[in-house]
C-alpha cells in the first residue's frame, strides 16, 4: 500500500506563484496531480511516468511545471490564476501509465492539499 502525503497549500494572490509537494511510501511508476473545486469534477492537472512522459492539462501548459528530486513529486504553479483554486491531490500508479491523467488509472491518492487564488 503506497501512502502520499502533499504538502505546500496556501493562499497566493493572483499572478504570484505557488509550490506543492508530495511524498511517496516508496517509489511508483507513475505520478500525476488532480485537482477538484467545489461543484465540479476531479480533473487531471499534470502527470508524470518513470519513462520521462509528462503530460499538461492544456488550462495549466505554460504556467505549471512537474519536478521530482529523491522521489519526491513537486507542482511549481505560477502565474496562478482564480480559476486555479482547488483541493489539490496526489495520486501514483505502480504500473505503466503513460503519464496518463484519467483519475481511473491511478490506485494510491493521498489526503489533498487546498491551494485558493483570490486578491
Amino acid at each position: 500500500q503506497v501512502r502520499l502525503v502533499e504538502s505546500g497549500g496556501g493562499s497566493a494572490q493572483p499572478g504570484s506563484s505557488l509550490t506543492i509537494s508530495c511524498v511517496p511510501s516508496e517509489y511508483t511508476y507513475c505520478m500525476a496531480w488532480f485537482r477538484q473545486a467545489p461543484g465540479k469534477e476531479r480533473e487531471g492537472v499534470a502527470a508524470l511516468d518513470g519513462g520521462g512522459g509528462e503530460t499538461y492539462a492544456d488550462s495549466v501548459t505554460g504556467r505549471f511545471t512537474l519536478f521530482t528530486v529523491k522521489n519526491k513529486l513537486y507542482l511549481q504553479m505560477n502565474s496562478l490564476k482564480p480559476e486555479d483554486t482547488a483541493m489539490y491531490y496526489c495520486a501514483a500508479e505502480e504500473r505503466p501509465c503513460f503519464a496518463t491523467m484519467s483519475v481511473e488509472e491511478y490506485n494510491y491518492w493521498g489526503q489533498g492539499t487546498q491551494v485558493t487564488v483570490s486578491s
